[in-house]
């Protein structure tokens, strides 16, 4: 706006309005309401104030934590410790709660990292602190053997490397009879657990039945460090089973590599399926024994877009010649970055399986001293040719599905329910996919009972000695679930991805 210079003096005259008689009444009328309403909200404003101040100062006669003093308003920078404080020593129902103020704490640290754009950021109690550390590094005192549970009968499936168990000379295929004395027919995989688990260098006396034969094996328990699994199989072919990658994971794949190497493999599968990740240094350990040093693992982007590269520190195998590389939905993180890795800087490696997880973020974990911790996201992570798998997945090259059985949802019997032909079921479905999975040949999986669906079931009752009712129980929907389990754990040409593997090795 231009500022005006005239000097000249201007007179403003005020105009008012000529009001008649009848409009005069009224707006008295209404100036009379108005003082009249202005006077009692004084009067309520007073009372409101005088009342809120008798409520503070003068308390409540009754028990002394009725006399809180509430005059003063809660400082807002402060707010999460005068919760707490409120919370300890005010809430009734605090005195009933054993160590009130970590129990607000912990409820107020998971409130504060609990959010819709990152469900990897998380706070975790001392408790689940221990819980995760041992689900990535699966690190117990024990002998390290897995089994499978099937009707009664407890089979070893698999004896790590370098446990008590190999030493003492456990084989896959030993079904464990007795521990310590007590017979194990019957019992499930949870309570033969903490019958084996116990105590360092203390010993567990476990009958096997080997081939008909009975064997009995003192076991000297020991620390268990189960991350990994490997076998030579046939062609020159061997096969690494990556659970996690926890502390210990890279050592363990070391001296299996020593061993491929020694039995002249030159052919290697890497399964990752259902491997939700882990730390990076075990990562990167990995990929220093399958690629080049030097060689780009992966990046890091942060939130203010600086990047960091880890690289291979060296220390390959250079015996393997072809990868296989087995992927489904469990396969996340850190099985990511290696498959990305492997793909992106080595020509010989095909993936197999189904599409993965997609997490491509990274995370720490800051500690308190009361063991508790906070676990959130730093970055980002892209592979060395800029990929970002989150939310989106790694597509395998050959993409191949397993039987609907190992990935469905089974909707379980109670024990007294009972299903028979021309019935509709959720658990009639279940009984289904598992007598087509083991070759009895349903004509339908979708849950109707058909007569087919019935003469699936009395064969499977028949070769298994049981009476040919061909009526669905909560034993006999149990029995056949087993019997899935170790057909799926005994029986490797049901694995349709890792024959899939084997033939493109073999190709």
């Amino acid at each position: 706006m231009e500022e005006n210079n005239q000097t000249d003096v201007t007179t403003r005259i005020t105009l008012k309005r000529h009001m008649w008689p009848d409009e005069m009444a009224l707006k008295s009328e209404k100036d009379k309401n108005r003082r009249l309403k202005l006077c009692m909200v004084f009067v309520g404003v007073i009372a409101l104030i005088t009342g809120w101040l008798l409520g503070s100062v003068l308390p409540v006669t009754g028990n002394k934590g009725q006399n809180l003093p509430i005059i003063h308003t809660l400082d807002p920078d402060k707010k999460i410790e005068e919760i707490r404080e409120i919370m300890a020593d005010e809430w009734f129902f605090g005195k009933d709660i054993e160590d009130i103020r970590t129990r607000l704490v912990d409820k107020a640290s998971y409130g504060m990292t609990e959010n819709e754009e990152d469900p990897h950021t998380s706070y975790m109690s001392a408790e689940e602190v221990e819980s995760f550390t041992q689900s990535i590094n699966r690190n117990f005192v024990g002998i390290g053997v897995e089994f499978v549970s099937s009707n009664g009968i407890n089979i070893v499936q698999k004896v790590f490397k370098n446990t008590p168990a190999e030493k003492a000379g456990v084989q896959p295929g030993d079904i464990i009879a007795k521990v310590d004395g007590t017979d194990c027919s019957g019992l499930d995989a949870t309570a033969i657990k903490d019958l084996v688990t116990g105590e360092e260098g203390t010993v567990v006396s476990i009958e096997f039945t080997r081939q008909g034969e009975t064997v009995k094996i003192d076991i000297t328990r020991g620390p268990v460090s189960a991350t990994v699994f490997g076998k030579v199989m046939d062609d020159n072919i061997a096969y690494l089973q990556l659970y996690q990658f926890g502390n210990d994971t890279a050592e363990e794949v070391k001296n299996y590599f020593d061993d491929f190497r020694d039995a002249g493999c030159t052919k290697l599968i890497i399964d990752l399926r259902d491997n939700g990740g882990g730390y990076l240094d075990s990562l990167n350990r990995i990929a220093s024994l399958l690629l080049p040093k030097n060689t780009v693992v992966m990046k890091q982007v942060y939130r203010d877009d600086s990047v960091s590269e880890l690289k291979t520190a060296g220390g390959q195998y250079t015996n393997i010649d072809q990868v296989v590389i087995l992927i489904n939905e469990g396969t996340a993180s850190a099985s990511e970055v290696l498959t990305l890795a492997l793909t992106e800087q080595r020509d010989d490696v095909t993936t197999v399986g189904v599409k993965s997880y997609g997490k491509g973020s990274v995370q720490i974990t800051r500690m308190f001293e009361d063991g508790s911790a906070l676990k959130y996201t730093t970055s980002k992570w892209v592979s060395p040719h800029d990929v970002w798998v989150n939310g989106v997945g790694i597509e395998p090259d050959v993409e191949v599905l397993q039987h609907e059985v190992l990935t469905a949802v089974f909707t379980g019997m109670e024990e007294d329910e009972v299903y028979e032909a021309d019935s509709v079921a959720g658990a009639v479905r279940d009984a289904q996919l598992c007598l087509d999975y083991l070759g009895y040949g349903p004509d339908r999986t979708d849950g109707y009972f058909s007569e087919q669906t019935k003469a699936a079931l009395q064969a499977w009752q028949a070769d298994h000695d049981m009476e040919q009712t061909g009526v669905l129980t909560d034993v006999l929907y149990k029995a056949v679930v087993s019997s899935v389990t170790l057909e799926h754990a005994e029986n490797e040409a049901k694995d349709l991805q890792l024959q899939k593997a084997k033939e493109i090795l073999n190709g």
